[in-house]
């Protein structure tokens, strides 16, 4: 186990971004675009010096004890049956815990709902879990709907696998004007940041400052695009889409009230989805959706809409593992964090 110095950071870099279950939440450049949290890397090595495991661990101080919390967002990266290295990892970020006063490690793997052995090997080291948790009880949303695209073939055949409704609405956006474009992510970011807001204001859900968005833009430099569809001059839809260790990640959309029946967002889409497949990518992941229009009818929808896209699967991650490492600290922070959560939910309701 080691904690990387700043001088490692490019060989930790190298090994998330071709590792299978490397993603953009574990780059070095996701700190830029998190500029409010500190952060540390952990890695394990193999007996012949190479890397075998690593994570990126951003940590939170929080206002009751100035505890920190410590989050690990879609990782560790490494093998999730490896229990030797995921022993590593674990010792390594309670290291940093001890460093900074951490009353929870907490980390969010891609580990699949129904891999009982993955799931098995990190609750024998201590992390406490919850199996089927609810949308709003997690960080990252634990269903994502995503595409494995092929590695061979043309363009066409690519289109051929959409559905039948995804490529007449890709086509009835082209024939009747829709433009999609991608984006200078200085010049084109009020342009998505209107609708972005105006999405925001109609699905009930809190929207990103505009200057997050642009730090993420900045932040992944030529992995990262910025998609804005125009009908007569006008922006209708738009989505900031990052590529990341051999996946394709739509990670913000939006939509306009207007025009809403030229299907402009599947013109984007499958913009978005030609990107990926020409890089060499082998998912195209469309990200978080709620299966249950109960917890989240704005996630429900969008979940219906990526689903018309008929090469697609929904897959289900288990979710987050809990390592405590302060229960004291960690049940005054939980009792403070609901308490506030009452009001501001009561403060809503007595709004006009």
């Amino acid at each position: 186990m080691e904690i990387l110095q700043r001088e490692q950071y490019p060989e930790y870099e190298e090994f998330v971004r071709i590792h299978p279950n490397g993603g953009f939440t574990q780059s070095l450049n996701w700190t830029k675009v998190k500029n409010n949290w500190q952060y540390e890397v952990v890695a394990s090595r193999n007996p012949d010096g190479t890397l075998r495991g690593a994570m990126l661990i951003l940590i939170m101080k929080m206002p009751v004890l100035s505890a920190s919390l410590l989050y690990c967002p879609r990782g560790p990266v490494c093998d999730y049956h490896d229990t030797q290295t995921l022993k590593d990892l674990l010792d390594g970020g309670l290291e940093v815990a001890r460093r900074y006063n951490g009353y929870i490690l907490k980390w969010d793997p891609c580990v699949m709902a129904d891999d009982q052995q993955a799931i098995s090997a990190l609750t024998g080291l201590g992390f406490s879990f919850t199996p089927g948790a609810k949308h709003h009880e997690t960080i990252q949303t634990r269903h994502n709907y995503l595409i494995r695209l092929p590695q061979s073939g043309s363009e066409d055949d690519l289109f051929m696998t959409i559905g039948r409704k995804s490529r007449y609405c890709v086509r009835y956006a082209i024939k009747n004007g829709v433009e999609c474009r991608i984006c200078d992510k200085k010049a084109g970011i009020d342009d998505f940041y209107r609708i972005y807001c105006s999405t925001g204001e109609r699905d009930n859900f809190s929207v990103r400052p505009k200057e997050y968005l642009q730090r993420f833009l900045d932040a992944f430099g030529e992995d990262v695009r910025l998609y804005i569809t125009y009908y007569q001059g006008e922006p209708i839809t738009g989505a900031i889409t990052v590529q990341y260790a051999g996946k394709t990640c739509h990670v913000y959309g939006a939509t306009s009230n207007a025009h809403r029946d030229l299907n402009a967002n599947y013109l984007m889409q499958w913009e978005m989805i030609k990107w990926a497949f020409h890089a060499g990518c082998s998912i195209y992941d469309f990200q978080g959706v709620t299966i249950d229009p109960a917890e989240d009818e704005h996630l429900y929808g969008v979940y219906m809409f990526k689903r018309s896209f008929k090469n697609g699967e929904l897959v289900e991650y288990a979710g987050e593992f809990d390592y405590i490492i302060n229960p004291t600290a960690y049940t005054l922070i939980q009792n403070a964090q609901k308490a506030k959560e009452k009001v501001g939910a009561l403060m809503k309701k007595r709004r006009p």
